[in-house]
């Protein structure tokens, strides 16, 4: 048994050199509203679901860029609805968001 069922990643990495990078694209926004859901869902905590941010995870085309393990699921996100749907659909009941899934090819 794992001590979380479901830890999440959003990259948060922002580059300097004017490269791709998922701050530039909400990244930040992303992460705080799955975080706040997840908490206002109850399933925050041991045994339940871990939000944490994340350096770069180096698929940066595909950004902004989240990573729900421990399937190892990676899902690209626009707005709040994105996020909302990722909670209450694979980390709420088990389903994966077809639609949010980063292409496996998406790297740098």
């Amino acid at each position: 048994m794992s001590y979380y069922r479901h830890h999440v990643f959003f990259c948060l990495n922002q580059r300097s050199n004017g490269e791709a990078c998922c701050m530039q694209h909400a990244a930040q926004a992303g992460f705080d509203r799955c975080k706040a859901q997840v908490k206002a869902a109850g399933l925050a905590g041991v045994g339940g679901v871990r939000v944490n941010k994340a350096g770069c995870l180096d698929r940066c085309a595909g950004g902004p860029v989240a990573v729900v393990y421990p399937e190892a699921v990676w899902y690209t996100f626009i707005d709040e609805q994105d996020i909302d749907e990722i909670v209450e659909s694979h980390l709420k009941n088990g389903r994966p968001v077809q639609r949010l899934m980063l292409p496996p090819d998406v790297g740098r």
